[in-house]
């Protein structure tokens, strides 16, 4: 069971933001979206999670249409990071993440909201902030915040073991190397709750360590998608980023002059 999307196109005022791009997103595995400024990588993102109707193709989460899920529905199966989020009132930092329960009318998954919230906020190591004015905190202790609100968003217990979805965009932007290394490391063990991540990415030596699948983006158009060995090759890389970049094989850094 998958989030796959056919030939979606997305048209603004006559010009083309996305052309017939081809995805999947496979529960227990990554998948990066890479590619320069202006690429349509947000964009698709935005189209996978139905914030934006496609001029052309369709979206299907488990085989459903997008189109044919309830807003409801949708929020029990993928949760979404965007780059930023603004706030308008002063909520705390506890209450932009109780934001992510959307269990309140469920019974048999009421009783373990506070259990779910301690499980979330332990993971996140976030009790230091948890009384802090939202609009108050660094750029990336609001990354931090918003990235504990999505992961309550799809918890579930134990005994369930549906397919969900996380979508993230850029979500290491001004993080700190110790918190960037500490949400790689979750995300990466969200994948044996039956999960399935989408992750927009500008660094490329993240995306080759983390990512199971690469699908390179320039222009709108999908330059190369595949296992992330295979896409990881010099010449698509320099095509798609228009600079000289360099693989190394006998270790994952990549460089580029």
């Amino acid at each position: 069971m998958t989030i796959k999307s056919h030939g979606i196109s997305l048209l603004i005022n006559g010009e083309k933001i996305i052309s017939h791009l081809d995805l999947e997103i496979i529960p227990g595995e990554i998948t990066a979206i890479l590619g320069p400024n202006g690429a349509g990588k947000s964009t698709a993102l935005k189209i996978l999670a139905g914030d934006i109707q496609p001029s052309y193709g369709d979206v299907k989460y488990n085989n459903i249409n997008l189109s044919e899920i309830s807003i409801v529905e949708r929020a029990r199966l993928r949760s979404v990071m965007s780059q930023s989020q603004t706030v308008a009132f002063d909520f705390t930092t506890l209450e932009i993440i109780e934001m992510g329960w959307i269990h309140e009318n469920n019974e048999s998954y009421s009783f373990s909201y506070s259990d779910a919230l301690e499980e979330i906020i332990n993971i996140c190591d976030l009790h230091s902030l948890l009384l802090r004015r939202f609009n108050t905190l660094s750029g990336g202790e609001q990354k931090r915040v918003n990235f504990a609100r999505i992961l309550l968003q799809l918890w579930i217990p134990k005994t369930d073991n549906y397919s969900r979805y996380l979508l993230l965009d850029e979500p290491f932007t001004n993080l700190d190397i110790f918190h960037e290394l500490k949400m790689l490391k979750i995300i990466k063990s969200y994948l044996s709750k039956n999960i399935g991540i989408l992750i927009v990415l500008h660094d490329l030596n993240v995306a080759r360590k983390l990512a199971d699948n690469v699908t390179l983006m320039r222009d709108g158009r999908t330059i190369r998608q595949g296992p992330t060995d295979e896409v990881f090759q010099e010449d698509l890389l320099s095509k798609t980023f228009n600079t000289c970049v360099k693989v190394n094989d006998t270790s994952p850094k990549i460089t580029f002059f």
